[in-house]
């Protein structure tokens, strides 16, 4: 059953100066608070109402929702959290323009340059999921293989959009996941284009739902250290509030967490240990992407650093000083460093995909290591650097592969598949004598790692070797985890524990 649409106060209506309410601003309708023209409409829109069906007809036009700029008309509420709109669509009559487009979108602001995500169904049958990554960027699109669908639904589960297509009774076709940076509160709702500025279309939003998490949702965190001998859990941190991801220092005394879009250091001994704040003198926005090289001298980390709102790689000198950017290219996510630290293997959009690459930590052209298309994440190498180990759902499930630390090859033929059975896995951690894989599982059908939930564990079995040599995987602890659990590497210097993660809602 949807969850309550979350209401937020109605006053911003009168400040939209340049924007929807000074052009053509009409009262709420509906769940929607305000609708009007959105960007250059020299002919207006309109929107109607009709209760008895649950009906929106909506009329509009504007040159396009594409490019730099849109243009259309927009009818909207502001949401916060993860958001799902669902709507069964069609255009009334043939229409002037074949790509004339009707949306469920999600909006950073109501400026026509705004980053969004939307699923647009085209006049002529084509459906897709566009995005626009930052403010004035260009619009990007995955396309559906599903044309001329009935039922659109769009998903925002943290900074993950993925869209759905397809006909009611039957089950919907996914395409995505995006990654578009958007900072909570939120502008959700339904648009039409016309695709030519002189006409307007019309567009029929049957069944509409707007399913949402509460904004307020907090939890409390617990970094626990697993001793791999005495099999012991021992809780070492804990407060309320997210902390995400510990990773060990090199010399083994303490352990490197994010918490509030900051790095800190944790000391691992000591009857009362507290978090010490790492400067990375600037206004950087960590997420949970981070580690040392293998000789404790630099952090690579992942961040997003005004004026761009996407994630960004990042490199330090160990104490935070003398931070510099590595890859201008976004959204980008580091995850591991060649045991010679010559190269920082991280995940990168690109076309619309998630794929490995590897850049040196003195910036430079970046080198693709994977091309298969889907999801690839969470690449690290082994202690010997002639692996690199990842999580992808390039099988239909979220599994762990392998590639040489060089690259995968022509379509990806050099990838061997790890692990295969009921789980979703995710983020596999190799210990840094070689002999151990620890790997991050999600119950079947999770899509991604971005929740928090019950459920999930923590497996462990012999790495691999060379030969691909598999062994049983051992589940060593199930509890509350997710998102910020163990996304990178923590196991302790010498092999024999490793940190991670516990999460608790708070009421």
């Amino acid at each position: 059953m949807p969850l309550p649409i979350f209401h937020q106060a109605l006053g911003l209506a009168c400040v939209l100066a340049g924007t929807i309410a000074a052009q053509n601003a009409g009262s709420p309708v509906g769940v929607f608070e305000i609708h009007g023209d959105l960007g250059a409409a020299p002919k207006k829109g309109s929107m109607e109402y009709i209760a008895a069906s649950n009906e929106y007809r909506v009329t509009g036009g504007g040159g396009n929702i594409w490019g730099t700029e849109d243009a259309g008309y927009f009818a909207w509420r502001q949401l916060s959290g993860d958001i799902t709109i669902t709507a069964d669509v069609h255009f009334v009559g043939t229409g002037a323009v074949e790509h004339r487009k009707a949306v469920l979108m999600v909006r950073q602001n109501l400026t026509p340059g705004s980053a969004y995500a939307d699923v647009a169904l085209h006049g002529v049958g084509l459906t897709s999921l566009q995005y626009r990554s930052a403010e004035g960027a260009a619009t990007q699109e995955i396309q559906s293989r599903i044309n001329a669908p009935l039922r659109i639904r769009i998903e925002r589960r943290g900074n993950s959009f993925t869209i759905f297509v397809g006909n009611p009774g039957n089950e919907l076709t996914s395409s995505g996941p995006v990654q578009v940076n958007l900072g909570d509160p939120v502008y959700v709702g339904i648009g039409v284009c016309s695709h030519d500025a002189n006409v307007l279309e019309t567009a029929v939003f049957a069944n509409l739902t707007i399913e949402g998490t509460p904004p307020q949702q907090r939890y409390s965190s617990k970094i626990v250290i697993y001793d791999l001998a005495a099999k012991t859990n021992t809780t070492v941190y804990q407060q309320d509030g997210v902390i995400e991801a510990p990773n060990w220092s090199r010399d083994g005394k303490y352990l490197l967490v994010n918490t509030g879009g900051d790095l800190y250091r944790l000391p691992v001994t000591g009857a009362q240990p507290k978090l010490e704040k790492i400067d990375l003198h600037g206004d950087y926005r960590c997420n949970n992407d981070k580690a040392y090289s293998r000789n404790g001298k630099m952090l690579g980390f992942s961040a997003t650093l005004a004026p761009s709102r996407a994630s960004q790689v990042f490199v330090a000198n160990a104490d935070g000083s003398g931070a510099r950017l590595v890859t201008p290219a976004s959204p980008s996510y580091f995850h591991g460093w060649s045991p010679d630290g010559k190269w920082m293997a991280f995940v990168g959009q690109r076309d619309g995909h998630f794929e490995l690459f590897r850049v040196s930590p003195n910036g430079g052209e970046e080198k693709r290591l994977t091309s298969k298309g889907g999801y690839d994440d969470g690449p690290e190498y082994t202690p010997d650097g002639k692996w690199i180990y990842f999580n992808s759902n390039r099988s239909g499930s979220w599994d762990v592969w392998r590639i040489p630390a060089d690259g995968g090859g022509p379509g990806d033929a050099r990838a061997q598949q790890v692990t295969s059975d009921e789980w979703e896995d995710w983020f596999p951690h190799i210990s840094p004598n070689g002999k151990w894989m620890l790997v991050f599982a999600f119950p079947k059908g999770t899509a991604t790692h971005n929740d928090r939930m019950d459920g999930v564990i923590l497996r462990l079995m012999r790495a691999p070797g060379a030969r691909l040599k598999l062994t049983p995987l051992t589940t060593l602890v199930t509890f509350f985890g997710g998102q910020g659990t163990i996304n990178v590497n923590s196991w302790s210097p010498d092999s024999r524990k490793f940190a991670y993660v516990v999460y608790q809602p708070l009421r």
